[in-house]
């Protein structure tokens, strides 16, 4: 799909939060969504949370200490910040304006908690919820990680079942049962919001006016 022309000079790029329970895919399926819309960035979330291994700074996260964080926060430094199984995680606010000030185009793969702080403060923002083919499933990829001890696994389990339940809230669910499927209907809601009137679009060559 081919969007209609925008006017680019001095608009906004569109903030895209792509959210759901833990172990569901969200960093595959943002990967995978980057290779299709090649003018999409991707917000990198400040962390408490130590490095997995692979995991590279200023890639994944930005890995701080937790009293750096909470500096962060009494300086109102955040557009979002949850504490999530014990870590904090947040978007820096001024990152999320510079790039959506200069035109680009912005995923916040943020948690629910995270989600809901963002639509209260950007509404227009597009909000997807990537869900699980079934809760069974989710737990067998939460199991399979093999990073976590039982107690934790139930921890994270007892969570996603209260993620689930925040589906309600977004504007669109996105199953992701295969990672190409998921990733090309995201890429397919982002042309259709950029079809949008109120977002900008007008027919090629059109300069607008009243009929």
């Amino acid at each position: 799909m081919i969007p209609p022309s925008s006017d680019k000079h001095g608009s906004k790029g569109l903030l895209l939060i792509i959210s759901g329970p833990s172990g569901v895919g969200k960093g595959t399926v943002c990967r995978r969504l980057m290779e299709i819309k090649k003018n999409l960035e991707l917000s990198v979330s400040t962390t408490t949370r130590p490095p997995r291994a692979g995991e590279v700074e200023g890639r994944e996260y930005n890995f701080t200490a937790r009293e750096q964080f909470q500096e962060l926060i009494d300086k109102g430094r955040f557009l979002e910040w949850a504490e999530v199984h014990g870590q904090y995680y947040g978007t820096r606010l001024d990152r999320v304006d510079q790039a959506l000030n200069s035109g680009s185009d912005l995923i916040l793969e943020i948690d629910t908690q995270g989600a809901e702080q963002v639509r209260a403060k950007i509404p227009d923002a597009v909000s997807i919820f990537l869900a699980p083919p079934s809760f069974p499933e989710l737990e067998e990829r939460i199991k399979g990680r093999g990073t976590e001890d039982r107690e934790r696994i139930i921890g994270r389990l007892k969570v996603a079942r209260k993620e689930m339940e925040a589906y309600c809230h977004y504007n669109y669910v996105v199953v992701n049962d295969r990672v190409d499927q998921a990733a090309e209907l995201i890429a397919a809601i982002i042309d259709v919001e950029k079809c949008r009137v109120d977002r900008g679009a007008k027919p090629p060559g059109w300069g607008g006016g009243n009929r």
